[in-house]
């Protein structure tokens, strides 16, 4: 399974980020949950949330309801859409193959390389 993050490297504060994650090597909806998480410089991994293989999601409620995880089954894609995005939101974005709930590390599981993501102010 492979995992490859796109979307922009910087977005306006107050603005919408939207992050695609494409998948290779299994089916988006045949099992598993996909999910989303970040990491900031001095922090932990954040999991910001994720989509069950059936279209459920599901949301880390410390993002209150400004997260939105949707799919594109035709292309094997599933995006993270967060607004407004604040500049202490600049982290490493990355998507996975992970049940919903906190992540303690990324080096076991599937999970993409993680893409840069600046905030201006």
């Amino acid at each position: 399974v492979q995992l490859q993050e796109s979307g922009p490297g910087l977005v306006q504060s107050s603005q919408t980020l939207s992050l695609t994650c494409t998948v290779s090597g299994a089916s988006i909806t045949t099992d598993y949950y996909w999910s989303w998480i970040r990491q900031s410089p001095g922090k932990g991994l954040e999991w910001l949330g994720a989509i069950g293989y059936t279209g459920s999601v599901y949301y880390n409620p410390s993002l209150k309801r400004r997260a939105s995880i949707s799919r594109d089954t035709s292309k094997n894609q599933f995006t993270l859409q967060l607004t407004p995005v604040t500049p202490e939101e600049a982290a490493v974005y990355s998507c996975g193959r992970a049940t919903p709930g906190p992540v303690t590390t990324t080096a076991r599981g599937h999970w993409g390389q993680g893409t840069q993501v600046a905030v201006s102010s």
